[in-house]
């Protein structure tokens, strides 16, 4: 692997925009094609049930913009980051890898099975395609992985803005931005181009301006929130962003973080190209077989954990089949909304793992060590000495030694770019605060979204047993089921609780995945796609596996040993959770493959059984 060793950057970019513009255009549109058969003919959820709130038919472009800045939370950034500890290479492939083969089929199934259901939940649909009681099942587990992962991202949003005056700021400011965004689309025709425009001067006077006020010290004070404050405002914004109109401050908020989104990681990807920096990490390092100060276990199965939203998330079927259905205007538009954000999410996952790997080993490894381990791993490994770190620390003006969890040696990795650049030594603070500030934009409109399905699955499920619930519309329910949804994750975030959970986060995560996977695949076969299932079904079964492996190695051999059993409880539980779903929808397939396809839906396709939308 030596060979392999001093890659210049410049070369995994361009290996993965080959490769992602190659599956978008053959794999992409096969599966839109051959797999799902989309229709432009078909009327969607969000025209047929328009109620301006939930049900809103909305521009491709502006829904590609909401739904990648949900699906694109702390994930990407930190897990690759994280998974650099292996090397480059693991990373890299399962990266590439995962998101054409894996996450990208994922969500455009997901998506495809929602709105082919009203724009219902993933435990809707297992309720309708395989039984009511794999749907309630579902529907428990989604709900328990989802407040365990909302509770984690605002902890990683929080450890983003904590002093950090001049972010919170700019993430307090896109709110208003927004409102004022989602007004002018509202009310003023054809105005997409408008609001983007003004939205975007907005945003960059924010950011500048919200640099030259914290410069005062009466202002940045006062943005100089506690840890305590910012897990209530966050909780308040949930819960707005849950019970508000989906046009006036969720979806136009998402789509201006995504111009801040993606504007960064293009500006990453320049840099890349200009500075045309040399990878530093190995390709593989000596801890893919376990015992590394970042990650315990060795690179099987953990790579697949760690990675997470990188390759493939089962967060992204809670946004799939919550908030993009009920707003998707034409059915072709799944490519381009779901399996093209996933890999727009993809290629931010790569440009993460590059800013990291462009560090000096040494210095990666002193960021992500925690301190009181630090000692003991330089006398076991004396050739990672920190090169760089102390003129990192000086220029920033933050001491950056064992700052643990990822974000900050991304930070770092992104300034140490920037910096080389021509004049821009005498700014690296500057860059690594905007760097800070970009991921809790990230993680915000995730939590955004997140805390809204949450209340569609709460709503759902006490539908059932008070169908007053059911009504979308009815008031007193939208308010009391994101109340307790927004208590639910709030609660954990404030008493801090949950500061662990990341590990229990990517297990959860990826066995979700694997569920949206196999309960849609079952889907695809009652409507007579034949091989053409094994798609989504192959993809499915292969991380149900490799997560279910990887949850065992975790409370064996890491949470059992360390004596916390309330993780490795809560883990078993969502295993067990999961694995009962599976084993109900293997059942189902079996089934389905005996019958014959003799009936004709309200679609005109030909297929084995008639379910209810």
């Amino acid at each position: 692997m030596e060979y392999l060793n001093g890659v210049n950057a410049l070369t995994l970019v361009f290996v993965a925009l080959l490769l992602f513009a190659i599956a978008y255009r053959f794999y992409g549109i096969f599966m839109a094609n051959k797999v799902l058969r989309l229709n432009a003919e078909n009327v969607t959820p969000a025209v047929e049930f328009a109620d301006g709130k939930d049900y809103v038919a909305t521009n491709k472009n502006v829904l590609f913009g909401h739904h990648f800045a949900a699906i694109a939370a702390a994930g990407p950034l930190v897990g690759p980051v994280l998974a650099a500890q292996f090397g480059y290479l693991p990373g890299t492939l399962w990266i590439l890898i995962g998101c054409v083969l894996g996450g990208g089929v994922h969500d455009m199934v997901v998506l495809f099975a929602s709105v082919r259901h009203k724009g219902e939940s993933l435990a809707t649909i297992a309720g309708k395609e395989i039984g009511k009681g794999t749907g309630l099942i579902t529907g428990f587990a989604v709900l328990f992985i989802l407040i365990l992962t909302l509770a984690g991202l605002s902890l990683a949003c929080i450890s983003a803005m904590h002093e950090a005056s001049w972010s919170l700021f700019t993430v307090i400011a896109t709110m208003p931005i927004a409102v004022l965004m989602g007004l002018i689309m509202r009310y003023r025709k054809n105005s997409v181009t408008l609001a983007s425009i003004i939205g975007g001067i907005l945003l960059i006077a924010s950011i500048i301006g919200g640099h030259e006020l914290m410069q005062i010290a009466a202002i940045s004070n006062l943005f100089h929130w506690r840890v305590e404050t910012i897990s209530i405002a966050i909780t308040v914004y949930g819960f707005l962003a849950s019970v508000l109109p989906v046009w006036l401050l969720l979806v136009p908020r998402d789509y201006l973080s995504t111009y801040l989104k993606i504007g960064t990681i293009l500006m990453l990807a320049i840099g890349i190209i200009f500075v045309q920096p040399t990878i530093e990490m190995p390709a593989i390092t000596s801890f893919i077989h376990g015992g590394g100060p970042v990650i315990g276990g060795p690179v099987l199965p953990f790579i697949f954990i760690v990675i997470a939203c990188g390759a493939i998330s089962g967060f992204h079927a809670v946004i799939a089949t919550g908030t993009t259905p009920k707003m998707l205007t034409n059915e072709k538009e799944i490519l381009f909304v779901g399996y093209g954000a996933m890999l727009v999410e993809g290629f931010v996952a790569l440009m993460a793992l590059i800013a990291a790997c462009t560090l000096v080993p040494g210095d990666y490894f002193a960021i992500n060590t925690p301190k009181e381990m630090y000692e003991s791993f330089i006398a076991a490994h004396p050739h990672l000495q920190p090169v760089d770190l102390a003129h990192f620390s000086e220029k920033i003006g933050v001491d950056l030694q064992g700052r643990t969890g990822g974000a900050v040696s991304l930070a770092v990795g992104m300034a140490h770019i920037f910096n080389k650049i021509p004049f821009m030594d005498d700014v690296m603070a500057y860059w690594y605060n905007f760097a800070i500030m970009f991921e809790a934009v990230f993680i915000l409109t995730a939590i955004d979204a997140g805390t809204r399905v949450g209340r569609f699955f709460l709503q759902e499920m006490l539908g059932t047993v008070m169908p007053k619930f059911n009504d979308k519309n009815w008031m007193p329910g939208i308010i009391i089921c994101s109340l307790i949804f927004t208590f639910s994750w709030g609660y954990l975030v404030y008493t801090g609780n949950v500061s662990s959970i990341w590990p229990l986060f990517g297990i959860s995560n990826q066995l979700l995945a694997a569920c949206g996977l196999i309960v849609c695949t079952t889907m695809l076969i009652r409507i007579n796609r034949g091989k053409y299932a094994l798609c989504a079904a192959i993809p499915g079964v292969f991380m149900a596996i490799i997560t279910f492996w990887a949850g065992y190695e975790q409370v064996r051999y890491i949470y059992l040993p360390q004596g916390q059993y309330l993780l490795a409880s809560l883990a078993l539980l969502a295993m067990v959770l999961m694995l009962v779903v599976f084993i109900n929808t293997f059942k189902r397939w079996h089934r389905l493959t005996k019958m014959e396809a003799n009936k004709v839906d309200r679609y005109g396709d030909t297929v084995k059984e008639l379910v209810e939308r």
